[in-house]
């Protein structure tokens, strides 16, 4: 199938406003599309499938993630190929990718999946990376970010959909994380859910110690009519 007007108007919208719920990326495709309502679903799973081949020319694929702190699925355009830091390099500096860095790392070892706003500024991260123009063992330091800079750095991640701050000041990862940074948290060893196989960063564990299910409360509602055999 050729891509037209209307498959270059849906991922540009994604490109520019970021990761969507799916909710809106289906009424856009209908649109679009001039869907009739009882063949959205069954329709924009095909054009996904569709699209994502063309796409994975240039190693980019529009993914479905669920944002874990209320249950909502996103759809957004995820670059395959682009390490971590090389995601965020064209908008942050070294120093803040750093941060950014420290930062999941801490939120993914809290059982709460979330930092205190004091937490998050007064964490530690590695001021070394290494360098790209030397060898693998050179390194190179990086400035300390200030207390205002990280606060700004925290506002301009959640803008970005990197980070989500929670009611009450806390800092938790963002749906773009979500979506974006499924290797780290392989690499960090994050459990994953027994019933949709993502990230279990908001997620409830079992009573039973001798159980390591976890699973997200959205999750849990769906697989049980008993949720509350699981807690926080």
């Amino acid at each position: 199938m050729a891509l037209d007007s209307r498959h270059h108007a849906f991922i540009q919208s994604l490109l520019a406003r970021g990761p969507q719920p799916a909710v809106d990326c289906k009424k856009m495709f209908q649109k679009l599309f001039d869907a009739q309502p009882g063949e959205v679903e069954e329709n924009f799973f095909d054009f996904l499938k569709v699209y994502n081949k063309h796409l994975d020319f240039f190693q980019l694929e529009i993914r479905g993630s669920t944002n874990q702190h209320d249950g909502t699925q996103y759809y957004g355009v995820v670059n395959k190929l682009a390490s971590e830091p090389a995601k965020l390099a064209t908008q942050y500096t070294p120093a803040q990718i750093a941060y950014f860095k420290a930062l999941v790392e801490a939120i993914v070892q809290e059982p709460s999946g979330e930092l205190s706003s004091i937490d998050a500024l007064n964490l530690r991260e590695d001021q070394t990376v290494n360098s790209q123009e030397a060898s693998s063992s050179q390194s190179v330091s990086l400035p300390k970010l200030s207390l205002a800079q990280r606060d700004k750095v925290l506002g301009d991640l959640a803008a970005d959909k990197w980070l989500y701050r929670t009611e009450d000041g806390g800092v938790s990862l963002g749906i773009k994380s979500f979506l974006e940074l499924r290797s780290v948290f392989m690499n960090l060893e994050v459990p994953f859910c027994d019933v949709c196989n993502e990230a279990a960063i908001k997620a409830m564990r079992c009573q039973n110690e001798d159980c390591s299910a976890r699973m997200h409360s959205y999750c849990a509602k769906t697989k049980f009519q008993r949720p509350e055999v699981f807690s926080f």
